[in-house]
């Protein structure tokens, strides 16, 4: 069966937030690899105001075998009413990199 390797962004409130989702979905083995940023500063409209918060963004390795469960995973359990989950296909990369994406999310 063939996969595609993805990147999914998702933002998270606080490091501590980001630290246990990162955990969780490689722990369940929905992501090879969760990088975390901290210190992002997001700026945003939400219920009609303009909004500025610092946040912590999860750059999450995956593959689309394993990106439902991943965003189900996400939506479960993110702090957030409408969390960003965005996966961005990944276009090319290094081979033994890819292949290793897909072996730990199968």
């Amino acid at each position: 069966m063939s996969s595609r390797e993805l990147v999914v962004l998702c933002t998270c409130p606080d490091e501590e937030t980001a630290r246990r989702l990162a955990g969780e979905v490689v722990e369940a083995r929905l992501a090879a690899c969760v990088n975390i940023v901290p210190g992002v500063t997001s700026v945003f409209y939400w219920e009609g105001e303009a909004q500025a918060e610092t946040e912590c963004l999860l750059v999450i390795k995956t593959s689309d075998f394993a990106y439902t469960r991943l965003e189900g995973m996400l939506m479960e359990r993110h702090p957030y009413e409408l969390p960003e989950v965005i996966a961005v296909g990944i276009e090319k990369g290094l081979a033994g990199f890819l292949d290793w994406i897909r072996d730990e999310t199968r």
